[in-house]
């Protein structure tokens, strides 16, 4: 059996969407089970849902005391179904609250084969959902609990069902009669989970196929009246609760506070000019920077095309958009991914010419390498040579995917390069994320801080210890995840008043010597239990947090028992 007759079976009916899915799967699950928790996003939001969870208080968002008045509830509470379904907030198993954005990645790779398929043939829809879901970006926000996967998987739902519609409109197959209802459910999902960037990319899109067509009769098929009332009633009675419960207050400091920063400038240190997305494109799309120049191509030479003219219009707008805006995050441009999966997939249904077969081949190759270097250099970094077993393997199913897919390309195989590409790519994501990256122990501070004082039965959840644990010197939301919601992150005088109190405390040692001093001003006295050195990567400074607890003859605070 050729691959070519084996595409064609792999992808009809329900089996293209299901196999898309699985490929997203196998690349994101490894890193979900295995990676600890991220700073800073993915604590604070997890954080967030674990206190949803344990106040029973699912409308108002906080992170300890401090209200989160950035986003919409949305991906708070699929991660609280998660956590209620697998595990409780007590356990804080992280791995619960990631499986919503793994559901998520899964559920852009089937939408994506979908969408396709209408346009180009199922075999192309496959190859498109399959090339998505293998992302290195996409498979990487599978394996955190914030919600960029979410948000592309509902937005790249939307936006498939409105190509079915587009495609029906322009002599392709019948786009079915829930196609309306899919692009609407995509739609106000989008909207709890992210606010307005889903419908953005919607409205930029049907703009510009109405600017390109000029027409737009197809769009009465999106039933506009009930799809308002379904957009309503998913998003409504969140809105309307939380107005009431914040006086408003969530809603100047989500647009006040959080969107217009963003659109004035760099918030939080996180600008770069134009261009930023399209420089990093060969990285964060590998292995689908083989068929970027071919996507390219394709774009230019066949916009004529209903199924290219529409993943212009998915692509274009929305990423100039984000080219433009002050603030710049990796995975802003996350929800038009679907649109250079189509692309790409519509470059295999037709001969790739020479020149655009070498600058694919050389670019993935290039870049293969590039990220198989990347891994030595963790390795080097903040590994040792026990971490070898996982670094080689990881360095050569990536410089593989690069390398050996290029080959087939440029032999003229181009199905047979993606699925060699797609194969490596999701073999060394995996071992990566999850035979790698936690073996580099300088980075995981938070969780061997945890350990640590598991060992030492100072945590709170082991009922022996008073809560709450005080730590000063680092306050990264990691460790309040790792140790609970009452941790307290203060100043020196704060740690030695929890020694005094007969509670642990977590020192970093820049703020050793003040700790002391207060230790001393109270007549306490404290051992040190542990210490543990690493780099706090959020801000790139390396780290000794000194672990303490009182010595059996230090007095007592008055009133403790």
């Amino acid at each position: 059996m050729t691959l070519e007759d084996a595409l064609d079976r792999a992808s009809r009916g329900w089996r293209g969407p299901a196999l898309a899915a699985l490929v997203a799967l196998l690349a994101g699950l490894p890193g979900l089970i295995a990676v600890p928790p991220l700073d800073r996003d993915e604590s604070r939001f997890a954080q967030a849902t674990a206190q949803m969870l344990e106040s029973h208080d699912f409308t108002v968002i906080r992170f300890q005391e401090e209200p989160r008045f950035k986003k919409p509830v949305g991906i708070h509470w699929l991660q609280a179904a998660s956590v209620a379904v697998f595990s409780n907030p007590e356990d804080r198993e992280i791995w619960a609250y990631r499986i919503p954005s793994l559901l998520g990645a899964m559920l852009a790779a089937a939408a994506c084969c979908w969408g396709a398929a209408a346009f180009f043939g199922r075999p192309a829809g496959l190859i498109a959902g399959a090339m998505l879901g293998a992302t290195f970006m996409l498979s990487t926000e599978a394996l955190i609990a914030k919600t960029d996967a979410v948000l592309c998987g509902t937005t790249t739902l939307a936006l498939a069902a409105l190509g079915r519609l587009y495609a029906e409109a322009n002599g392709g197959p019948p786009a079915g009669k829930r196609a309306w209802l899919f692009f609407w459910i995509g739609m106000a999902l989008a909207t709890l989970d992210k606010g307005p960037v889903g419908p953005m990319v919607a409205a930029l899109t049907i703009l510009l196929l109405i600017a390109m067509d000029r027409k737009a009769r197809w769009l009465g098929r999106l039933n506009w009246t009930w799809g308002v009332i379904i957009l309503v009633a998913v998003c409504g009675p969140w809105a309307w609760a939380v107005t009431v419960a914040t006086d408003g207050g969530f809603w100047t400091k989500a647009i006040g506070g959080d969107l217009a920063p963003k659109l004035a400038g760099g918030q939080e240190t996180h600008g770069a000019p134009p261009g930023y997305y399209a420089l990093l494109s060969p990285v964060l799309m590998f292995p689908m920077t083989l068929l970027l120049p071919a996507a390219a191509v394709t774009a230019w030479r066949r916009w004529r095309e209903p199924g290219v003219r529409f993943a212009i219009a998915w692509l274009v707008p929305g990423w100039l958009v984000f080219e433009a805006l002050p603030t710049k995050l990796v995975h802003y441009t996350l929800p038009m991914y679907g649109a250079v999966a189509w692309l790409a997939s519509a470059a295999l249904t037709e001969a790739i010419g020479a020149r655009t077969r070498w600058t694919g081949a050389v670019l993935a190759g290039l870049f293969g390498v590039l990220l198989a270097g990347g891994t030595f250099y963790l390795l080097k970094t903040y590994g040792d040579a026990s971490d070898l077993t996982a670094a080689i393997p990881t360095a050569l199913a990536l410089a593989g995917a690069g390398l050996a897919g290029g080959w087939f390309l440029v032999r003229g195989a181009p199905r047979k390069a993606v699925a060699v590409a797609v194969a490596c790519g999701v073999v060394g994501h995996g071992i990566l994320a999850a035979g790698l990256a936690p073996r580099l122990n300088p980075l995981w501070l938070s969780q061997r801080v945890e350990e640590a004082m598991a060992k030492a039965q100072l945590l709170p959840s082991q009922g022996i210890a008073d809560a709450p644990v005080t730590v000063t010197g680092y306050a990264e939301p990691s460790l309040v995840f790792a140790l609970g919601t009452p941790t307290e992150i203060g100043g020196p005088d704060d740690a030695a008043e929890a020694i005094y109190e007969h509670r642990p405390t977590v020192v970093e040692q820049r703020q050793d010597a003040a700790f002391r001093q207060a230790l001393s001003g109270l007549h306490a006295h404290a051992h040190m239990v542990a210490a543990v050195k690493g780099l706090d990567y959020s801000d790139g400074k390396k780290m000794t947090l000194r672990i303490y607890q009182a010595d059996a003859n230090s007095p007592l605070a008055p009133g403790i028992q």
